[in-house]
């Protein structure tokens, strides 16, 4: 039997926030049950754990799919009132919570809330026979997005109220094994307050900066700073659009979602030719790259390992910086509204982004605005 309790706990020695990587991204959805099965017959999950009414949940019902170290929690509501059902209602299917695995939940959360946070769940614990989890929960700077404190100690269990389950079994394992970054998009003249919001609350670092001048089509622009903890485990990208003279892929995506958030999670790979050729045969659908792009990529980039018109024909990208080179690329949007996508990402090397690719990128993205009727005039 699990018990739930808050617990005392001595107050930290120093007021560091040590973050260890991402512990889970939970998502709120219109149907969980059916995000579930998506990611693990079109993206090589395999369902893992189930809460909801058999479990003692009476508000909604969460299934959670893993690949070696990424899990991915869809839940949805079971009445049509609650912050479930609200979210949804408001952004669309989406990720709610982004939780942080740490050693200790409770100096965590004391931090972050004497440097300025909002509380949502204190320090609380939850027991089992063998082991215990302790859990911590506050706002991100703003909107719908939280982040929780995650604290393991022989915790068997994925958390409370849940069970282990194999009902959604998946045979196309994609080789996947980590999440590389989480993108945040949020309204104009908002970028630096969340960079200062994360540097402050949670010690990330600003690693890098990129200005409009960098990040710019014909039609428009955006800014961004990359966050980072200090061992570069949990990265958090941040974009806000510039003044251009059509609305951005940002604006767009804030149009739709109602507000900021994630925009895109990517993905990482130790072959990303296998797990393109495996994610398209299940059924993915990816950014189209004009053949122009692949034309001298040899003098471009440098020696790869990789065979140029492979990339081609799977229109992966190629970056290169002074420690490497990395290849990626961009599902289009995997929810009803024009919003959230999944990034494929391999490094051999590279720690950027991919920054020479971000032309080329916002370009095949302003192609798929130009088709849904949203590259409109910028206001």
């Amino acid at each position: 039997m699990q018990t739930r309790e808050n617990k005392i706990f001595p107050l930290p020695e120093q007021d560091s926030i040590k973050l260890k990587k991402i512990d889970y991204v939970e998502f709120y959805v219109g149907n969980a049950q059916q995000a579930a099965y998506f990611y693990c017959k079109c993206f090589g999950f395999r369902a893992i754990a189930y809460a909801g009414l058999e479990t003692g949940m009476r508000d909604r019902s969460s299934y959670v799919v893993a690949q070696s170290n990424i899990r991915f929690v869809f839940t949805s509501a079971l009445t049509p009132e609650g912050p479930v059902a609200e979210y949804v209602r408001l952004h669309g299917d989406g990720v709610y919570n982004i939780a942080l695995q740490v050693d200790d939940a409770r100096a965590c959360f004391t931090t972050a809330i004497a440097r300025g946070a909002q509380p949502i769940l204190e320090p609380t614990i939850f027991q089992e026979q063998n082991g215990y989890l302790v859990k911590a929960t506050i706002k991100s700077y703003s909107g719908d997005l939280v982040h929780s404190f995650i604290e393991r100690h022989n915790y068997t269990n994925f958390a409370p109220q849940y069970q282990p389950i194999a009902n959604i079994s998946s045979n196309n394992y994609a080789g996947l094994f980590d999440i590389d970054h989480i993108v945040i998009n949020v309204e104009l003249g908002k970028m630096d307050l969340w960079a200062d919001f994360y540097c402050k609350v949670l010690d990330l670092q600003e690693s890098q900066l990129f200005t409009s001048d960098e990040i710019s089509t014909k039609y428009s622009s955006l800014m961004s700073k990359v966050l980072q903890n200090n061992t570069g485990q949990i990265r958090f990208p941040i974009n806000e659009p510039a003044a251009g003279y059509r609305k951005s892929q940002i604006q767009e995506y804030l149009d739709f979602h109602h507000g900021p958030g994630v925009q895109h999670i990517a993905l990482r790979t130790n072959n990303i030719v296998k797990a393109v050729t495996e994610l398209r045969s299940n059924g993915v659908e990816f950014l189209e790259t004009p053949d122009i792009y692949y034309e001298n990529l040899q003098q471009r980039i440098g020696q790869i390992d990789e065979d140029i018109e492979t990339l081609r024909e799977l229109k992966i990208l190629l970056d290169r910086d002074e420690k490497g080179y990395l290849l990626q690329i961009f599902t289009k949007p995997l929810v009803t509204r024009p919003t959230f996508f999944i990034e494929i990402i391999q490094r051999k090397g590279a720690q950027g982004l991919g920054n020479g690719n971000f032309k080329a990128l916002f370009e095949a993205i302003e192609r798929e605005q130009a088709a849904r009727g949203n590259l409109l005039p910028f206001n």
